[in-house]
């Protein structure tokens, strides 16, 4: 059976890891912590491919404990049993660690099978996973281990594990290659510093090869290295953090007026198919963020979207990006977020109180009616189409929502009104 490239040459010490100095670079904590050979229990919090899974077999290894390992995705709390039945067996001489993958994937009562164990010292744990464990992980579980967050790793630190990945197949083929400029650079950017997807790349990039006669080089090109990884630096899950965060980042940029950087989140998000949840954002950025201090954007942003979804991809990213950048260029104004928002606060602490008669929807008084009359005065039949009069309930009768803001556009509007209503 074939053993993937990425498993064959896992590091073998702290100092092989690839990236994570701040966690076992020399003085750091973790590090320190797995020296002394008194472990806590721990989670390992971050993306793949950054040497989790790694860390906790060497973690198992230098404090001479036997490993065992489930993926939450497929193991149950029978498989948890099965651990703890080896619990001071000939096969587990000085405790276990067991190593559980994917945690978020087990319900709170698999996640409470683990507390008896971990609270009278039987199973050291470590549990990993690439979502946030505050949200994931079952707080009991949480409140007595150590949270240790892995973070993606240079393509820097990448490019040292591509180049010998390179040697070690070179090594295993008894072959020379001629590896073009700009091959393991390609990769290690590439790869969206996930070293074990680095490492599956330059397996593919050799036996994409043409094998060569005897006395001949094996030829990597960088063309062959772009064609195999394409795509593969997209990290995107749409049910995970990095959904949730590429979306943050999409509307925060166009909230921040930065069309680069708002740009290459809309370039993300279609490159991983999400177009729909671009144009949601879009569509929310343009009414939260422009607002009122543009309130033509709504209907250009909206035709934009229907014309992407008419057209569809690739030519969908064209119209998306225009109103990207236009919602990036608008001036900016929350005044009806902020307004809207102050009002349904009041709604949630009870204050609404009766419509004012003269704006219910009444054309005749009942005998309980003390005073008769709609009382309703119509704004057309009064100078500059307005007269005062009484809109709110009575409980929010001078409340204010709506401040305007210091765009042009506002302060037009604000101008015009304090002419109109002698209030200026």
């Amino acid at each position: 059976m074939h053993t993937p490239l990425a498993d064959r040459i896992r590091p073998g010490s702290l100092d092989e890891i690839v990236g994570q100095k701040h966690l076992v670079g020399e003085g750091m904590p973790l590090k320190n912590i797995i020296e002394s050979g008194e472990l806590p229990n721990m989670i390992f919090y971050g993306p793949s491919g950054t040497g989790k899974t790694t860390l906790a077999r060497i973690i198992a290894q230098k404090t001479d404990r036997t490993l065992r390992k489930l993926n939450c995705t497929t193991a149950g709390t029978q498989d948890i049993r099965d651990v703890v039945n080896d619990l001071n067996s000939f096969t587990a001489p000085n405790g276990i660690l067991l190593y559980l993958d994917e945690i978020q994937y087990f319900n709170k009562k698999q996640q409470q099978t683990l507390l008896e164990y971990i609270e009278d010292g039987s199973i050291t744990l470590i549990a990993s996973t690439t979502e946030n464990p505050y949200f994931y992980v079952y707080s009991a579980i949480l409140s007595r281990s150590s949270v240790f967050e892995f973070k993606y790793v240079t393509p820097q630190d990448v490019e040292e594990a591509v180049n010998r990945g390179f040697n070690i197949l070179a090594e295993e083929k008894s072959e020379n290659f001629e590896i073009e400029e700009g091959v393991s650079r390609h990769i290690a950017a590439a790869c969206g510093g996930d070293v074990r997807k680095s490492l599956n790349a330059v397996e593919l990039c050799v036996l994409g090869a043409k094998k060569p006669l005897p006395g001949e080089k094996r030829i990597i090109t960088l063309e062959s290295a772009k064609s195999l990884t394409q795509k593969s630096a997209m990290r995107y899950d749409r049910e995970g953090d990095e959904h949730y965060d590429i979306l943050s980042a999409f509307q925060k940029s166009m909230r921040g007026s930065d069309p680069d950087a708002a740009i290459h989140y809309l370039g993300r998000l279609l490159e991983a198919g999400d177009m729909t949840s671009a144009i949601r954002r879009l569509l929310v950025c343009a009414a939260e963020d422009v607002g009122l201090a543009y309130p033509m954007i709504l209907p250009i942003v909206k035709a934009a979207t229907d014309i992407a979804l008419q057209v569809g991809m690739p030519e969908a990213r064209l119209p998306l990006a225009d109103a990207v950048i236009l919602v990036c260029n608008s001036p900016k104004s929350n005044t009806a977020h902020d307004a809207i928002n102050a009002a349904l606060d009041d709604l949630k602490k009870g204050k609404s109180g009766p419509i004012p008669r003269q704006l219910q929807n009444k054309h005749f008084d009942g005998d309980d009616a003390e005073v008769k009359g709609q009382f309703y005065l119509y704004p057309h039949d009064y100078p500059n189409r307005w007269v005062e009069q009484q809109y709110l309930p009575d409980v929010l009768k001078n409340k204010k929502y709506y401040v305007y803001g210091d765009n042009k556009q506002e302060q037009a509007a604000k101008e015009y009104w304090a002419k109109i209503k002698g209030n200026k």
